[in-house]
């Protein structure tokens, strides 16, 4: 299966937007892309059910193709971790479920290249005995991290790299997801300061899409 697990140094660092962007970008480099986000909390009370925002618009970003399971399982309403949010409603999540939900949909779809997307950053609970880290090291994808391009991303992008390579996982790239309101001289500041900490590839999104090309396959 090729592709990457997404996470972020913590929420609201525009990981759902990072994805997005890569999975039209996948498409547009002629790829079949399933973008996945397996669980969302926060979500809306619709007639239907809840609504997972951010999963109907990475199903979108991927060519609104997928239907079903596979734009996603659970749908929470707390805006909590999951283990959290689950609770609150008296359910519980299932990784094997997550697990084999991903591998199918990428498999019996013709899919080239797969995005997950996690709920959160990398220590954030799923059940009372996994985290987002264990979701990723089931799916054996190599992990690209999203993190603010602003004041206090040092810190938070080291630690959650330091984390994922405790794992023995991949990393395969960081991403500042640099916003409007942001300074991009400060961006490019903060990414050279992490440069000095760690050797991997990290890249700045700001109104370019295309600099995400050089994380997908064949692409250097």
């Amino acid at each position: 299966m090729n592709g990457v697990f997404v996470t972020g140094t913590d929420t609201n660092v525009g990981e759902t937007y990072v994805a997005c962007a890569r999975a039209r970008r996948g498409r547009a480099r002629g790829h079949k892309v399933f973008a996945f986000k397996p669980i969302e909390t926060g979500c809306t009370p619709t007639d239907g059910g809840y609504l997972g925002a951010d999963q109907e618009l990475l199903a979108t970003a991927a060519g609104d193709w997928q239907t079903g399971s596979l734009r996603g399982l659970y749908r929470f309403p707390l805006p909590a971790a999951p283990l959290v949010a689950a609770q609150q409603v008296g359910s519980a999540i299932d990784l094997d479920l997550v697990e084999q939900t991903v591998r199918d949909g990428a498999a019996r779809n013709g899919a080239s290249w797969t995005l997950v997307e996690g709920a959160g950053g990398w220590r954030v609970p799923i059940t009372a005995d996994a985290d987002m880290a264990a979701l990723a090291r089931r799916l054996q994808l190599p992990v690209l991290v999203v993190a603010r391009a602003g004041l206090g991303t040092i810190n938070h992008s080291l630690l959650t790299l330091e984390a994922v390579e405790r794992e023995d996982l991949p990393v395969a790239g960081l991403i500042l997801s640099c916003r409007e309101t942001d300074d991009l001289a400060a961006a490019e500041s903060n990414l050279a300061q992490i440069q000095r900490s760690w050797a991997g590839r990290i890249l700045i999104l700001s109104t370019d899409p295309f600099v995400l090309d050089r994380l997908l396959p064949g692409v250097s």
